[in-house]
C-alpha cells in the first residue's frame, strides 16, 4: 500500500493562504483609512479657505448676509472637525488667583464669533480691527484640527 503524503502539503499551503489573505485585508483597511483621512483633511483645507474669502467678503461689505455665511461655514468647520474623529483640546489656564480654568477651543471660537457678530453691528468698528478677530477665529480653527 502506497501513502499519499501531498495532503499534508496542500494542508500548509491553505493555512498559507489563509495568512496571507488576513494580512493583506490588514493593508487594504490600512490603505482606506488613510485615503479616508486624507479626504477629511482635504475637506477641512477647503473649508479654511472658504471661511477666508468670507472673512475677506465681510471685512468689504459688513453686511447680515456676509456675517451669516461666515458664520455657518465656522460652524460647519467645527463640526466637521469633531465629527470626523478630531479631539476637542482642552488646556488650561491660571487666573490672577492661581486657580486653574479649563478652556475648550470651540467654546472660544463660538465666544469669538459673538464678538465678531457685535462688532459687525457696532458699524464704528475699523475694518483693522474685523480683520484681527477674523484672523483670531481662522487661527483657533487651525489650531483644533492641527
Amino acid at each position: 500500500m502506497k501513502i499519499n503524503h501531498d495532503i499534508p502539503i496542500k494542508l500548509d499551503k491553505a493555512r498559507q493562504d489563509t495568512k496571507h489573505a488576513q494580512t493583506g485585508n490588514g493593508r487594504f483597511q490600512q490603505m482606506v483609512q488613510t485615503q479616508d483621512q486624507k479626504m477629511h483633511i482635504q475637506t477641512l483645507n477647503r473649508l479654511i479657505g472658504d471661511i477666508e474669502g468670507a472673512g475677506q467678503r465681510l471685512v468689504r461689505s459688513r453686511t447680515f448676509r456676509e456675517l451669516a455665511k461666515y458664520k455657518a461655514l465656522v460652524k460647519r468647520f467645527v463640526r466637521e472637525a469633531v465629527e470626523y474623529g478630531l479631539e476637542l483640546k482642552q488646556s488650561t489656564t491660571w487666573n490672577q488667583y492661581s486657580q486653574s480654568q479649563p478652556l475648550k477651543t470651540v467654546e472660544t471660537i463660538d465666544a469669538r464669533l459673538v464678538e465678531l457678530s457685535e462688532e459687525i453691528l457696532n458699524k464704528e468698528k475699523s475694518s483693522l480691527e474685523i480683520l484681527e478677530m477674523i484672523g483670531e477665529i481662522k487661527g483657533l480653527l487651525i489650531n483644533l484640527y492641527t
